[in-house]
């Protein structure tokens, strides 16, 4: 969801953490992009949680945003995922 606190909106991205995507680098998928936002001072826009199962287990990590749109990320493609889908909504 895109949540307004104090008129600062914070986009919320969900990676999932299940058996799946974990053994499919989940947790660097998230390292990864906590990495980018911390770079880019970005923290306060971005929040990053983790989620269970999305339901694209035979995919790449699964992420979605907030508009429930779900997209198959891995940690060779992360920037890229976070160039063409979240930076624009920022």
């Amino acid at each position: 969801m895109l949540f307004n606190f104090g008129g600062i909106y914070m986009i919320t991205v969900n990676v999932c953490i299940g058996s799946a995507c974990h053994l499919k680098g989940s947790y660097n998928v998230i390292n990864k992009l906590q990495q980018i936002l911390r770079e880019r001072n970005l923290e306060d826009k971005i929040e990053i949680k983790a989620a269970f199962c999305l339901g694209e287990c035979t995919k790449a990590v699964s992420v979605k945003i907030d508009d429930g749109e779900v997209f198959s990320v891995r940690e060779d493609t992360v920037e890229e995922f976070f160039k063409t889908h979240l930076l624009g909504r920022l």
